[in-house]
């Protein structure tokens, strides 16, 4: 079975890159995939049939076009999304994702996946991973986390582990955010445990992933 699989920056593909192996198998064995990353989530269009700016990379804003033409391409058996929900109530993120895929035709085997609030929520699943990459890790941050809370999520996990917490990071401005993001998938990603992890949302994507490679038996 291969998966073509959008994620909505950098940070969010090496993470994926770690955890997929560990869900998939190994590459190319009985399965394939292939990451893409964005440069940002956007908004869905109006026009479900504008071509948009390719170049611009914003996952949301190109996802009809890239659904389009994955539906018509063969060899591809699924795509699977997986987006921040940010502050948006889930329920109503993922109506709206829907009506877009049945604006598409022809469309692929499509999953959507939400990380709550944000995917940092997937590494604060699995404080074990966590604290085995950052061992001085504040614990009192940490303890005060309620999984898959809307708390600001990154900027929590930053003032857990980072010198001067997420003000040091904001301060500093971009692209130190997103390289501090990318450092964490890098280091925290490949610990990660997916039968261990608290997550609710990290869980939907884990079996969602077991579920689809089951159904290509």
């Amino acid at each position: 079975m291969h998966i073509e699989i959008l994620v909505e920056d950098a940070s969010g593909a090496k993470l994926l890159e770690a955890v997929l192996p560990k869900l998939l198998g190994e590459q190319g064995s009985s399965h394939s995939w292939r990451v893409h990353s964005y440069k940002g989530i956007g908004r869905i269009p109006a026009n479900l049939n504008a071509g948009g700016d390719p170049a611009k990379r914003i996952l949301l804003e190109q996802l009809p076009r890239v659904l389009r033409g994955y539906g018509k391409t063969p060899g591809i058996d699924a795509v699977v999304v997986v987006l921040d929900s940010d502050r948006r109530t889930c329920v109503g993120f993922l109506s709206e994702l829907k009506g877009l895929f049945v604006g598409c035709y022809p469309a692929p085997n499509t999953m959507f996946r939400l990380a709550i609030e944000e995917l940092e929520a997937w590494y604060l699943g699995d404080l074990e991973a966590l604290r085995a990459a950052y061992p001085n890790a504040k614990a009192d941050v940490l303890n005060r986390y309620v999984q898959d809370s809307v708390c600001s999520t990154w900027e929590l996990l930053a003032d857990a582990v980072y010198a001067g917490g997420s003000g040091a990071i904001k301060k500093a401005g971009w692209p130190l955010p997103g390289k501090i993001k990318c450092e964490w998938a890098e280091k925290i990603g490949p610990l990660l445990d997916p039968d261990r992890n608290t997550s609710p949302s990290f869980g939907k994507l884990r079996d969602g992933l077991r579920r689809l490679i089951e159904g290509s038996t």
